[in-house]
């Protein structure tokens, strides 16, 4: 790293952590005011739901190469214009005088967000220094699950208090200061592309990087994993509100207790990563993950409400650890010159594993719960979850041991250097 050139200052880690949580806060902020706008312009839920949709629709088909579009045009540059985008398509949501025209919004507002979410991992790899990578990219989990937590309690208020446009338009001034903080915290891109970054296009790196069996393992792990996240968030309100017998207030706090436990280990699990390496944090992230979901299937139906709660928490904190361990690893394995590229392929990986959980995982809950019940769902659900990390942690473990046993010594990117 060229130290000259990379200063990091104080205002480094709230610029990155700013650009980290507008997205994960307008993914799910919108949600909650889908019935809203079905009144306001007469439309079905299938019309409203684009609104949501062309988010993350755009927001996924374009994170790929808004990474590899920062690895060759600059990476500070490209961010600032996916903040420019993200903030105008912002106000002009807030304004849309039709739904077309705010399903346009969100959709340009996916635009930008791709390109913060690609690059907010490859900017703290090339300018926190080595030592505190993990605890950087714990932070950044942290404030992602804030920002997804607070969407929807965020959004409820703002509906109520001043309508449902003020849930769009509260992001330009967040968006303005967090422009603000990029301009002044982030170092400026280098005249000369380091590693001749500019004469290389991505039709080479993305079947050279995806071909490293190493960053293969840990892409595929992340889609298992946000595969089964995914099941927690669409299985765990059938059961608190049908099996539990719980209120939507009640189901809702219970609901917001992991994404809270998870916020409060990023930090935490960094700084695990950064001392025991990204392997041993990975491994145990898993293992942790493979027992709350055990718990899961089978705690709830005795202890109720208190064996939820602390199973899921137990879930949640665990994956705070894998994904920042997985994260770590991830982008140590992808050449400096092409970590926009590894950033928006994890990103992807993770986004393809929520569709994967929402559509497969939500036919198992369907098929179980159909036959024998919510509880039976739930239980089976859960079950081939906890199977499913299993077989992440099964590739983890091998990956390690065939790497060390055909070279003698463990691989450095899972050595715990970041």
């Amino acid at each position: 790293m060229d130290t000259a050139h990379h200063r990091p200052g104080r205002w480094l880690l709230p610029a990155l952590s700013m650009t980290t949580l507008l997205p994960s806060l307008d993914t799910s902020i919108a949600n909650v005011a889908l019935p809203t706008l079905a009144e306001t312009w007469s439309a079905s839920f299938s019309q409203v739901r684009w609104v949501v949709l062309a988010y993350l629709i755009v927001l996924t088909g374009l994170i790929v190469g808004a990474g590899r579009l920062g690895d060759r045009l600059g990476r500070r540059r490209v961010l600032i214009a996916g903040i420019v985008l993200f903030t105008g398509a912002s106000l002009l949501s807030g304004l849309a005088p039709s739904l077309p025209f705010l399903i346009a919004g969100r959709a340009l507002q996916g635009a930008g967000a791709a390109t913060m979410i690609a690059l907010s991992m490859a900017l703290t790899m090339e300018t926190v220094s080595a030592g505190k990578v993990g605890r950087a990219l714990g932070l950044l989990g942290s404030v992602s699950a804030v920002g997804t937590t607070l969407g929807p309690s965020l959004g409820g208020l703002l509906i109520a208090g001043l309508g449902w446009r003020a849930i769009f338009l509260v992001t330009v001034p967040l968006g303005a200061a967090t422009l603000l903080l990029v301009v002044r915290a982030i170092p400026t891109d280098p005249v000369e592309p380091r590693g001749g970054r500019s004469n290389r296009g991505p039709a080479p790196l993305l079947p050279t990087l995806i071909g490293d069996r190493r960053l293969a393992a840990s892409l595929a792990m992340s889609t298992i994993v946000a595969t089964v996240m995914m099941a927690t968030l669409i299985v765990g309100p059938f059961y608190l509100s049908q099996a539990l017998g719980l209120g939507a207030a009640q189901v809702g706090l219970a609901m917001s207790a992991g994404p809270f436990a998870a916020a409060l280990a990023g930090v935490p699990a960094g700084r695990l990563v950064d001392r025991f390496g990204a392997h041993r944090a990975t491994s145990l992230g898993l293992a942790g993950m493979t027992a709350g979901l055990l718990a899961l299937a089978a705690v709830p139906q005795s202890f109720g409400i208190a064996g939820y709660v602390g199973a899921i928490m137990v879930v949640t904190v665990h994956y705070a650890l894998f994904q920042t361990a997985n994260n770590s690893s991830v982008m140590n394995t992808a050449p400096s010159e092409s970590r926009g590229l590894a950033s928006g392929l994890l990103s992807l990986s993770r986004n393809l594993g929520l569709i994967a959980g929402a559509s497969a995982m939500g036919a198992i809950f369907a098929f179980a719960s159909s036959s024998s019940g919510v509880a039976a769902g739930m239980r089976a659900t859960f079950t081939v979850a906890a199977i499913l990390v299993l077989v992440a942690l099964a590739a983890a473990v091998l990956q390690r041991g065939t790497r060390t046993m055909l070279t003698g010594r463990a691989p450095s990117w899972q050595s715990g250097a970041a």
